[in-house]
């Protein structure tokens, strides 16, 4: 059989060319879907958008719009979406429409529970899927996706940034975290904090502050915003109007930031001022008493209408989304009388009377009681239900400017390729390397010696010299449940295979301390790994009245307080945490900060000590009787000082 002539070969080959175009077409299509995924757009409110907000509101009822106002837990380490508790969560979006939620965790024992990339994907995907609008994903990821999930890049709190002070570090921080967050199906940020950290005493904001000075908290902030919204992650500057001069942490007792107007003009004010500039989306609100701007001593920010809607709204231009923090926090139930109603209930219809946007209820049976308060109180008129529009369209745009009007679902085959790059790990170990600051130095420890010189000492002593060279390693911490310690000690046991390591919690810290004293008093030298905060301060009732008490050293804390009594000389504290322990512990001679618990921190201060890396952090607050902001004694690496 001969080949077809010219124009039947034509016929011929046409379909199976359709079916090749068509291919190609849809390899296209498929490559471009994946480079969306793989590089989400910036923030960015289109006309398209703005038509499906307009169009939607107007679809919504009375407890539709209610819902969209309401955010509520959820978690990524479900048993299954047939189980019980996503049962639970189910039905809340269904019962209440839901318009955000939050990404928490549980906890093993004292110990965050983070689940991996993939599952908090499932779950976001699995989310969406049960809501009628798509949902707002929220994540309180103040250092990074690290903070909810397990596989992604350790970086420290945000007064390590402040350590380094390099706003550029802070927008490539930032854009990291926006990909594995849009990654994971997470859009909201509620990071950064704005808070400047002007008060010692603060134990709630502390190293999660950038740091004391206001220009500098400012401009971070503002790196922050920038870098998140180039990659498409909303976000929240807290804790409104300034969280930082407040010795009481508001999930325990009612807080105040005691500064006049003019302190909080010169302050508290403007690094969020910064933000608002800089594009923020939402502004989330701090439970605390603040005299110089709400005289009623009964209504702290969270329902004050000063606070909201004359201060931040009017004064500073606010026009985003107000955000509550928890409604449980005792900082805010504790205002209000249980025996006239459930107080979150009271307390959800007063903030959204103040103007907030977004009222945030980690609890199922005080969700049962706002969302009938809130709808109550839009039927009795008490709230206009214009009021409610408000809120509910900047919800909306929200929604639309990250795309979730035109795709609510990520990826999951591409979770694995967007996280966790060794790029991003080894940037993330970069800006803790930079952060580490040496505060104090005797001259008598550091640098400590690798195992070979080690090794040189013991044959220098069998030759007759009286010289020691056992290296003891103690790690004091609160709770041993919280496992920290294990990357220090892995990484310092590369270094000195014989050290000795003790980890020493306040529970058990009285029965070692024989043992451990012991072993400092024999020992050459001693490192001290501090995951320790400085005593709090606690809120307390006396006669009646409420006071501020200084906390009492627990058995970690006195424990170091002997140590250091009986060997000052040869003991090196690293505070990994708050650098403000010193306070508590001035005969501490030789002191470096690190200000994160965070595994590339404790990498950081094994190598700061080894003399591996030059130590060229500069403090970002001021220690009391110390040093001042801005102070580092520097230290040159183990080959710059040969």
């Amino acid at each position: 059989m001969g080949f077809p002539n010219c124009v039947e070969r034509q016929h011929l080959w046409t379909p199976f060319k359709i079916i090749l175009v068509i291919a190609l077409l849809s390899s296209l299509c498929l490559s471009e879907e994946k480079t969306k995924q793989d590089e989400s757009g910036p923030v960015s409110l289109t006309q398209e958008g703005r038509n499906w907000v307009e169009q939607t509101l107007t679809g919504l009822t009375l407890e539709e719009k209610v819902g969209q106002m309401l955010q509520v837990p959820y978690y990524a380490d479900y048993t299954g979406f047939d189980s019980h508790a996503y049962g639970i969560t189910r039905d809340q979006l269904h019962k209440y429409h839901i318009g955000s939620v939050v990404l928490s965790t549980h906890f093993s024992r004292s110990n965050l529970v983070r689940s991996s990339s993939l599952n908090a994907a499932r779950t976001a995907n699995q989310l969406q899927r049960d809501s009628k609008l798509p949902l707002l994903l929220a994540a309180d990821i103040e250092r990074g996706t690290a903070s909810r999930v397990g596989d992604v890049p350790a970086f420290p709190w945000l007064m390590a940034f402040g350590a380094v002070n390099d706003t550029n570090e802070v927008e490539q921080f930032a854009a990291i975290t926006a990909k594995d967050a849009r990654a994971i199906g997470v859009q909201w940020a509620l990071a950064p904090v704005a808070d400047v950290n002007s008060n010692p005493n603060n134990s709630v904001i502390n190293v999660r502050s950038f740091g004391e000075d206001t220009e500098q908290v400012g401009a971070l902030v503002a790196a922050f915003i920038r870098g998140a919204h180039k990659h498409g992650l909303l976000v929240t500057a807290k804790h409104f109007p300034g969280h930082g001069d407040s010795s009481v942490d508001s999930h325990r007792g009612i807080a105040s930031v005691d500064g006049n107007l003019t302190h909080l003009q010169k302050v508290e004010f403007p690094p969020f001022q910064k933000a608002i500039n800089a594009g923020v989306d939402s502004i989330l609100l701090a439970h605390a008493r603040v005299p110089a701007l709400e005289p009623d001593p009964l209504k702290i920010a969270t329902i004050s209408f000063n606070v909201i809607s004359r201060v931040l709204k009017g004064q500073l231009g606010f026009k985003g989304v107000v955000l509550t923090d928890a409604l449980e926090m005792r900082g805010l139930t504790a205002l209000y009388d249980p025996q006239r109603g459930n107080p979150t209930a009271r307390a959800a219809v007063d903030t959204v009377k103040a103007g907030s946007d977004v009222i945030m209820l980690l609890l199922a049976n005080d969700l049962d009681g706002a969302f009938p308060a809130i709808v109550g109180s839009v039927r009795s008129g008490e709230i206009p239900e214009s009021r409610i529009d408000e809120s509910v369209r900047k919800i909306l745009q929200m929604k639309a400017s990250v795309g979730l009007n035109r795709s609510r679902f990520v990826d999951l085959e591409q979770v694995s390729k967007l996280v966790s790059k060794p790029e991003d790990r080894d940037f993330a170990q970069h800006v803790a390397d930079e952060a580490v600051t040496l505060v104090r130095d005797n001259g008598q420890v550091l640098p400590l010696q690798n195992t070979e010189e080690s090794v040189l000492t013991t044959e220098i002593t069998a030759a007759g010299l009286p010289s020691k060279h056992h290296l003891v390693v103690i790690i004091l911490t609160e709770a041993l449940e919280r496992t920290p310690g294990h990357e220090f000690q892995r990484v310092l046991q590369s270094h000195r295979p014989d050290a000795a390591f003790y980890f020493v919690d306040k529970h058990i810290a009285d029965a070692m301390s024989t043992e451990v004293l012991k072993a400092v008093n024999e020992a050459e030298k001693v490192v001290i790994g501090a995951y320790l905060g400085q005593p709090g301060t606690r809120q307390m009732t006396v006669d009646g009245n409420l006071g501020n008490s200084s906390g009492e050293l627990d058995q970690s804390s006195r424990l170091l307080q002997r140590m250091l009594a009986i060997a000052p000389e040869k003991i090196v504290v690293i505070a990994l945490g708050s650098p403000f322990l010193i306070e508590t512990f001035p005969q501490i001679r030789t002191y470096i900060c690190t200000y994160a618990t965070a595994p590339s921190s404790e990498n950081s201060a094994v190598k700061a000590l080894f003399g591996d890396i030059p130590m060229r952090g500069k403090l970002p607050v001021t220690l009391p009787g110390v040093a001042a902001r801005g102070f580092s004694l520097g230290w040159p690496t183990r080959h710059q000082r040969r």
